[in-house]
């Protein structure tokens, strides 16, 4: 088992086998960020912008809010984004019929055109990088990430427990 704390046999974190495979996750997900915001540059959207245009795209009339929670980034981010693609004539905001407090977000006709090319581009360069691993290997690898992400639900917690025990 390995240990998730350094000790005097492993001063530092690079000789953790967690922290050496979680650096290259980090690297492999960062290029793809870089790559990714480069080619988006044809379509004059960034990687920001795609995350909202591929969320409308799949979650038409989404609320700003629930939006903001599905890219876990606050409010605040998203309200700053929303007029730079608004303004671009890709989606539109318009007040709910129940709840008039509540703006839902839709892809114009437009928005759905450049989303689409945008997706692809997208795919295209998952297709290429991950082309190095089996179907099997990618969804042990999206089952670990999954697994993780759950995990971190509990981070606040864990982090109370241990300065409770110091």
């Amino acid at each position: 088992m390995v240990s998730s704390t350094m000790n005097k046999n492993q001063a530092l974190p690079w000789d953790n086998p967690r922290f050496k495979n979680w650096i290259a996750v980090a690297r492999a997900s960062q290029l793809i960020h870089q790559k990714l915001g480069r080619a988006l540059t044809q379509l004059d959207i960034k990687v920001p912008h795609l995350d909202i245009l591929a969320n409308l795209y799949r979650f038409e009339g989404i609320s700003q809010q629930d939006l903001a929670h599905k890219l876990l980034v606050g409010r605040s981010n998203i309200s700053m984004l929303l007029p730079q693609i608004e303004k671009r004539g890709l989606i539109v905001r318009r007040k709910d019929e129940t709840d008039k407090r509540v703006l839902r977000l839709y892809l114009t006709e437009r928005g759905r055109e450049v989303t689409l090319r945008a997706l692809a581009i997208e795919l295209e360069l998952i297709e290429h990088s991950m082309s190095t691993t089996s179907i099997e290997e990618c969804n042990f690898v999206g089952d670990v990430m999954n697994r993780m992400v759950q995990r971190m639900d509990d981070w606040e917690v864990h982090r109370q427990l241990v300065a409770d025990e110091s």
